[in-house]
């Protein structure tokens, strides 16, 4: 198995909340570098040293401040790269009084725009839950189906169907959607959630990303999908911090409210919803580790809402809860 290193430029001060950010995403293996570091150990009145090679002197003070991590060289690495750069984009409109630096990635063993399509030799059709199969747009599938076929091309954004996060979102809305329900997708990423909604019979879906990327990518699925554009409305922005996009999803009590994003921003949104959803209406929220299923259980159960299922999958939690009004 080969690995691409990835590093993340990142302030001082931005140090501990991305690092924290990157392990809700899955990543726990983090090198952190932090260019004062190495100077506050060269400036120390109590070294017990007298001498350090100048070659080292120098390479440590053109050192980066930045966070390193590894991700695999196949399809699930490039799925985990989209969704932490979405993560970041997140972070970076939430917390604009605190200068976390530029999170601008770069990979330093491989070239983006190569890996960006190497990838795509590894995801070939594959059935998730019982209703639904995902097809690359580019691939055909070699035997018929009874499923519903979604086909998708993720572009460089988050949602291939791969990650467990989407897969388990994608079960739940198998369980919980019913015909004619009307949906919103918060963090809608390729929009393949809310597309699969659409081909599981819902009447209409609206979606919503703070990546203004996604918004191009989501119509292109929902056209490879043959879905009207009059059934399904994208919006680029933040959900959370822009009034007059709250706005304009509140008052029209959604059947369905999916969120597929990480465990502070499901958090957050449990305040948000019950403006835009029916009383008896459904909540799913996925992209969750494990280690923070009780504080969004705990989000949930203090907003209002009572939990119908709670499912599993490698260290990720996907949550279905019924909001009581």
């Amino acid at each position: 198995m080969e690995w691409i290193e990835v590093f993340v430029a990142v302030s001082q001060t931005g140090l501990e909340p991305v690092a924290g950010l990157l392990y809700e995403c899955g990543l726990t293996g983090l090198m952190i570098s932090d260019e004062a570091d190495f100077q506050e150990f060269l400036d120390s009145p109590n070294r017990d040293w007298d001498y350090i090679a100048d070659e080292l002197v120098e390479e440590k003070q053109k050192l980066e401040t930045g966070i390193t991590f590894f991700l695999r060289d196949n399809l699930y690495g490039r799925e985990q790269l989209a969704q932490i750069k979405s993560a970041l984009a997140v972070i970076k409109e939430q917390e604009k009084e605190l200068d976390l630096g530029t999170l601008e990635m770069t990979m330093k063993n491989v070239q983006e725009e190569d890996w960006a399509n190497n990838w795509k030799k590894y995801f070939k059709p594959f059935p998730v839950g019982e209703k639904i199969m995902i097809k690359p747009s580019w691939e055909e599938l070699t035997e018929p189906t009874d499923k519903v076929v979604l086909k998708i091309d993720p572009g460089h954004i988050f949602g291939t169907g791969t990650h467990e996060t989407t897969q388990l979102c994608m079960e739940l809305i198998e369980t919980y959607l019913k015909k004619d329900d009307m949906v919103l997708d918060i963090g809608c990423g390729s929009g393949i959630l809310s597309i699969a909604s659409l081909l599981l019979e819902a009447k209409e879906a609206d979606a919503v990303d703070i990546d203004p990327n996604a918004m191009e990518i989501a119509y292109e699925n929902s056209d490879r999908n043959d879905i009207p554009r009059e059934k399904y409305h994208v919006c680029a922005g933040n959900i959370l911090e822009d009034e007059a996009l709250h706005e304009k999803y509140s008052g029209k009590k959604y059947d369905m409210v999916e969120a597929n994003i990480v465990a502070d921003v499901i958090i957050a949104l449990t305040k948000k919803v019950p403006d835009y959803i029916k009383d008896g209406g459904i909540f799913l929220c996925s992209g969750i580790i494990i280690e923070r299923k009780e504080d969004v259980l705990g989000a949930l159960d203090a907003g209002g809402y009572s939990v119908l299922e709670v499912k599993e999958k490698k260290g990720w939690v996907a949550i279905a809860a019924r909001y009581e009004g």
